[in-house]
Order: structure tokens, then sequence, then C-alpha cells
């Protein structure tokens, strides 16, 4: 299993962490995006290094893609085209397409949320303009995922691992980091 992670500037430090780490302590192969070169600083100054640029990510490469939230993060990647053309590049392929907190917005910008239920963060709910919002933290509809906000990163993330390789293996992650899901 391979998943992208594309982020910029403004990147909500916890659903970022949580999802690389959860996914790569179950042995999925995660690349980190950044939309920018250099460190890139979280919404609440931690800065990381991405593992490669946006230019270098190809939708056929990967068997899905998540997207963290974060104030202005998911502002920008909803506004740039790359971002936008990936995610429906992979949901065209029935690809797994993930996002938290806000990031939930770019999928309603991409079109693939059409008819489908999806959460965000509740404070931007009407940015789901074509998705039937559902106010729960973390829901599955077809090949999309989504969750609210850091505060559901890491069940998001044990969704997520559930979904990619099955029910033993997000038991066991979640035993070893004591998350009681």
């Amino acid at each position: 299993m391979k998943i992208a992670v594309p982020f910029t500037e403004g990147f909500e430090e916890i659903e970022f962490s949580a999802i690389v780490d959860i996914l790569r302590r179950t042995g999925i192969d995660v690349t980190t995006f950044g939309l920018i070169e250099g460190a890139v600083k979280g919404s609440h100054g931690i800065k990381v290094m991405a593992d490669s640029s946006i230019d270098e990510l190809k939708a056929g490469d990967f068997d899905g893609i998540v997207l963290p939230g974060g104030y202005p993060n998911f502002v920008k990647l909803g506004e740039d085209e790359r971002v936008l053309k990936l995610v429906r590049e992979m949901d065209a392929a029935g690809k797994w397409i993930a996002a938290i907190c806000g990031a939930p917005s770019v999928l309603s910008k991409a079109g693939v949320l059409q008819g489908k239920k999806a959460t965000i963060h509740p404070a931007v709910k009407d940015m789901l303009t074509d998705a039937h919002y559902v106010n729960e933290r973390v829901i599955v509809d077809g090949n999309l995922i989504t969750s609210q906000g850091p505060g559901t990163a890491v069940e998001f993330s044990i969704k997520l691992v559930e979904i990619l390789t099955g029910k033993e293996k997000a038991k066991e992650v979640s035993t070893e980091i004591l998350a009681g899901l």
C-alpha cells in the first residue's frame, strides 16, 4: 500500500503527524509531498520537511491520498490545481481518498463528493456544498474517508489502517499506541 500526503504552510500538526506516524507504524508506505520547497511551517509553528515535491506526485504511483487539515493549508490545497487534479484522477481510478478537518472542502472543490456522505470540521460545514454532511467523527462512503479535526486524528488514522490493511492490523496499532479503539 502506498499513500500520498500533500501539505503546505499552515497544516495541522496533530493531524499530519497522526496520519503519517500511524500509517507508517503498520508498514504502509507513506510519502509526504510539499507544495513549497524547504521546511514547511505548520499552523502552530512546527516545521516539517516533505519527502518530495508535489510536482513529483503521480496518481498512478499510489493507492490513495490523504489530506491533512489546518489553516491555511486546506485553503491552499483547494486552490492548487495539481492537488485537485490528483484527487480527481485517484477518485476516477477508485483509489482511496481521505481528508480531515477543513480538508474535505478540497474534495468538494475537486467534485468527488457529489451525493456522498462526508464530515468536516463543524465550523466550516457549509464548505461541503455537494455532499450530505454528517456530524460524526469519521465517515466512510465508498472510497472516501472524512473526519472532523485534531481530536479525531488518531481514530481517523486507525480507520485508514483498517481499510487499507485490515481489522487485525488496526487493532494491533490501536493497542500499541493505547488508543482504546
